[in-house]
């Protein structure tokens, strides 16, 4: 029988974490001040990040060690599985060899607790024992709440409303780990009480969620911020999903064509492609497909611009595709996937010619993630679902052309929590939404002007 699942021992879970920073044929634009617009220090970021963080997003070192205590943890879950999707091949009556990177497989379900330990960490390192964060879907929140867990930590987490009434068990699961959860935008902070007065029937986003969560640590000293995307830092933390892949592939003497992820913030999608891309620099033939949603598309139809990461302009300002800080999206059912920004990292690399972006519908999604659960039996989250998407139109063209291709993409989590949506979707009740041209150029019409 061919082999289903490629595994590897804990002994041969990376030990260092890859920077891609060290490869970039030219510098990372740098983060600017929100004021002043210069380049930011160090100590302009040290009121709200741990200072190993702040030293890990400007590193220029190709690799960075992680610490035991975070090996041990990640020891729990990792290393994943890479899984041939044969059944999948077969439904699709495609020549091409379809694989997936299980990251399912964490204790919250997604590829996020591999940032949320260190992070945690390395607060808890530097004596802070109180993180506030945000959370779209559910999966970064109910990560950190874990992450806390462990290193007996407070953790404040701002959901984002549309989906903490949509995803209550993601809800349950941070409870479960100690966390306090609260709906954004709400009245516990100014900039949630400055969007609720102009309009009190507000969803929320990932950038409102921000902008409470950033306000809310910086009220107090014993307190810092953590982000579960976009930030250099996160990139580097998952690259343990794509390191780990590459040991895989070697095992069975096979190799990526196209790599594909699901792109919210860009960070499952980075964790797997970077430590590729490294190979593409020095001259190997990889597609690199980031996929994001029609009504959220900040890589399709965003600009490459210096923009605020939140909504009331609390943040730095990070050089990345961006749709505008005051962009609300949709309540679509992939929460984690409607950030108005894409990482800067990821953004920076489509510039080079490196990744491409395919947009997809939510309906074309869940169809592709109920053919992924006939066939793989998992049940994915939906932000999982546009990376299925892409990779079965990917297998698709190689059986109409006869290509025999090797596709590998990211499953960054399942869907147990979501069957609220899938019940949604079985009963005909979602609806596609392509993010009207006339509404992004009026939230892109409020970005800010940068020399």
């Amino acid at each position: 029988m061919d082999c289903k699942r490629v595994l590897l021992s804990e002994k041969e879970m990376p030990t260092a974490w890859y920077n891609l920073q060290a490869d970039f044929p030219k510098p990372l634009p740098p983060p600017l001040h929100p004021g002043t617009h210069q380049p930011l220090s160090p100590a302009d970021l040290e009121p709200i990040f741990a200072k190993e963080l702040i030293a890990q997003e400007v590193s220029q070192e190709r690799w960075i060690e992680i610490p035991e205590a975070v090996r041990k943890i990640y020891a729990i879950w990792r290393p994943s599985p890479l899984v041939r999707a044969t059944n999948l091949e077969k439904a699709l009556k495609t020549p091409a060899r379809i694989y997936f990177k299980d990251e399912s497989h964490s204790p919250p379900g997604s590829h996020k607790p591999n940032t949320s330990v260190p992070q945690a960490y390395y607060n808890k390192m530097q004596g802070i024992n109180h993180l506030t964060t945000e959370t779209g879907a559910g999966q970064w929140g109910s990560s950190l709440a874990f992450a806390c867990a462990f290193f007996d930590m407070k953790c404040k987490v701002y959901m984002v409303k549309v989906s903490y009434h949509q995803k209550p068990y993601r809800r349950s699961m941070m409870h479960i780990w100690g966390a306090d959860v609260t709906p954004s935008p709400s009245h516990e902070t100014e900039a949630g009480r400055q969007i609720l007065a102009a309009d009190p029937e507000c969803p929320g986003s990932l950038g409102i969620a921000i902008s409470e969560a950033v306000e809310a640590a910086v009220a107090r000293d014993d307190t810092h911020y953590t982000l579960g995307s976009v930030l250099n830092h996160v990139m580097l933390h998952q690259t343990v999903i794509g390191l780990e892949a590459e040991k895989q592939f070697k095992l069975i003497e096979d190799y990526p064509d196209v790599i594909l992820g699901c792109v919210g913030g860009g960070s499952n999608f980075a964790g797997l492609s970077f430590p590729f891309i490294r190979h593409k620099l020095q001259g190997k033939d990889i597609r690199f497909v980031a996929c994001e949603p029609h009504s959220c598309p900040s890589m399709s139809r965003g600009q490459y611009r210096y923009d605020f990461g939140d909504t009331t302009k609390l943040t730095p300002l990070l050089k990345m595709f961006t749709l505008g800080h005051g962009f609300v999206p949709p309540g679509i059912h992939a929460g984690g996937l409607r950030y108005h920004g894409m990482a800067p990292m990821v953004s920076f690399a489509a510039t080079l010619g490196l990744v491409e972006a395919a947009a997809f519908h939510q309906i074309e999604c869940f169809e592709a993630a109920k053919l992924f659960a006939a066939t793989e039996g998992t049940i994915p989250a939906p932000e999982s679902s546009h990376a299925i998407r892409g990779a079965i139109n990917e297998a698709i063209r190689c059986r109409e052309t006869g290509e025999e291709k090797c596709i590998l993409f990211n499953l960054s989590g399942h869907g147990l929590c979501d069957m609220g949506s899938y019940d949604r979707f079985l009963s005909n009740k979602l609806e596609d939404y392509a993010y009207p041209q006339d509404k992004i150029e009026e939230a892109t019409a409020d970005l800010p002007v940068v020399d």
